[in-house]
């Protein structure tokens, strides 16, 4: 990938995650994040981890954020009123942005392995097969694509979420259920309340 677009998509990725904090807006904020997801999947892409850029695309920019919109549509939330500038807020954010800024950029200088580039880090596909097999993880569609010298990404991380980390998926897709839930609970209580509200009598 040019170093061109890399930094392109790094922007639009970076700019769009600020405008998601700085505009007032619920809905702007929201399909600002939703390109902010699209900058992030095209970095994946360039790194050749499709499935992931195209995911990224799928579920976040799709369906998350459509849930996202759902939300703020059903509780009718309002543009933020802008308030007066805290001056000292502000020269505390800007320090601690510089502090973490300092900090990983002497992490990233000292980490040697990241200096080297993808290229020249072939994949050495039979000892990843070799290592699965002491393991004692046996998949035979992945060892099969593995011994043909193919790399079955899609296969390993379907593995890996519905093995290793199951629980926590059926955690993830509990909390969503239950956020959706809530929002419609709230919202339909707001209306009921609106709609109890005694009207003022009209004079004759």
């Amino acid at each position: 990938m040019p170093s061109v677009l890399f930094y392109l998509f790094s922007a639009i990725m970076l700019g769009f995650g600020i405008l998601v904090v700085v505009l007032r807006n619920p809905v702007s904020s929201a399909l600002s994040l939703a390109m902010s997801f699209l900058g992030l999947a095209a970095l994946f892409v360039s790194l050749g981890a499709f499935f992931i850029g195209i995911i990224q695309v799928l579920v976040y920019a799709g369906a998350v954020m459509v849930l996202f919109l759902f939300i703020i549509m059903l509780l009718d939330i309002k543009e933020e009123q802008r308030r007066k500038l805290n001056l000292p807020a502000v020269i505390g954010g800007c320090f601690l942005v510089m502090i973490f800024t300092l900090q990983l950029a002497s992490v990233l200088g000292d980490y040697q392995p990241g200096k080297r580039l993808m290229n020249a880090v072939p994949l050495d596909l039979p000892a990843a097969a070799a290592t699965r097999e002491a393991a004692g993880i046996n998949t035979p569609t992945i060892d099969k694509d593995l011994a043909a010298g193919k790399l079955p990404d899609v296969k390993l991380i379907g593995e890996t979420l519905f093995t290793k980390y199951n629980f926590h998926l059926q955690i993830i897709g509990v909390l969503l259920l239950v956020s959706t839930v809530g929002v419609i609970v709230i919202s339909r209580r707001e209306d009921k309340t609106a709609a109890v509200e005694p009207s003022t009598p009209v004079q004759p």
